[in-house]
């Protein structure tokens, strides 16, 4: 065996612009680290550490879950591996899991490619591009699905950042230190699931804890939810806002195909998968989409579905 092999995570892709520097992996073109003058924005991890939690995971062709691994989708039943065992579930779809072919790296920017491979449960040919660039805003990611297929591809993504807290703490004591942060997330309205996080229905966030339209602390933790019916900009951005104890400002968003943020705290993980922050995920359809259909994009023969998103960041002043 030859000691000159790349990490568990692949090649590893640095890019940088001005404040901002960022490390994609050639596996699941993840983003393991971005940091903004000199700070952690988004948990990183090391070259050869487990991705225990979708850290800066790429989820596609379906993000959050899919109940019992199974779904139809336009008359045709498939059954995709179950890979959540305890409830019963396939979990965010299988780019995260594959080598992605590089196209083209610049000083900052990293353009990347996957191809479905033919899965049984997801036998669509789909052929999909991850641009990650960095700007004086922060990192923008377009991913891109080409349906190279004869028929009509279900399709669904999210991002998968954990936003680091700035605490770099372990265990439990996260817990605390996300209670410390604020978090905005633009939705009138929450998700509401079963005990195997499949939802069942919907229910306005007014007067409940779900209501962090007005930026509150994030002291109602536990939270591995979903929001809905997003506020979007003129331009059709949506953002949702994490506001640090040491005043660092990290926004997380997209265009107007995001419809969903998910969040979760991470609390009660196992102290050594429990990342020192919060996931914040801007979600095109959330979980579910491919049996329930809501938001479920389906990508015609010979067309493609774009996404736009970004992670900024800015230093408040004391």
């Amino acid at each position: 065996m030859t000691n000159n092999i790349p990490p568990r995570t692949g090649q590893q892709y640095s890019i940088s612009h001005g404040d901002w520097s960022a490390v994609i992996t050639e596996l699941g073109a993840t983003m393991r680290k971005i940091t903004y003058q000199g700070k952690n924005v988004i948990v990183p991890l090391g070259p050869d550490d487990p991705v225990t939690c979708c850290h800066g995971q790429l989820l596609v062709p379906f993000p959050n879950r899919i109940e019992a691994g199974t779904y139809t989708f336009e008359g045709t039943t498939y059954t995709l591996p179950i890979d959540e065992h305890d409830r019963n579930t396939a979990i965010h779809g299988y780019g995260y899991r594959s080598y992605w072919k590089l196209e083209e790296l610049t000083e900052n920017s990293v353009t990347q490619s996957w191809r479905v491979p033919f899965l049984l449960g997801y036998p669509f040919d789909v052929i999909v591009t991850a641009k990650h660039e960095l700007d004086d805003d922060g990192m923008h990611v377009t991913v891109s699905a080409y349906n190279n297929g004869d028929v009509d591809a279900p399709w669904a993504l999210a991002i998968h950042p954990w936003l680091d807290n700035g605490f770099n703490g372990y265990g439990d004591e996260i817990d605390g230190h996300n209670a410390q942060c604020h978090l905005t997330v633009p939705a009138n309205t929450h998700v509401t699931v079963d005990e195997n996080l499949i939802p069942t229905g919907t229910e306005p966030v007014d007067g409940t804890k779900y209501d962090l339209r007005d930026n509150p602390l994030l002291t109602g933790q536990p939270f591995d939810d979903a929001w809905t019916d997003v506020h979007h900009d003129a331009d059709g951005t949506t953002t949702a806002t994490f506001t640090r104890p040491d005043g660092l400002q990290i926004t997380v968003g997209g265009d107007e195909t995001i419809t969903s943020f998910q969040v979760c705290t991470g609390t009660g993980f196992p102290a050594n998968q429990h990342p020192a922050g919060t996931a914040v995920e801007p979600q095109t359809a959330y979980a579910n989409a491919f049996n329930t259909g809501i938001d479920l994009i389906a990508i015609k023969p010979g067309e493609t579905s774009e996404t736009k998103l970004f992670i900024s960041a800015r230093q408040l002043e004391a």
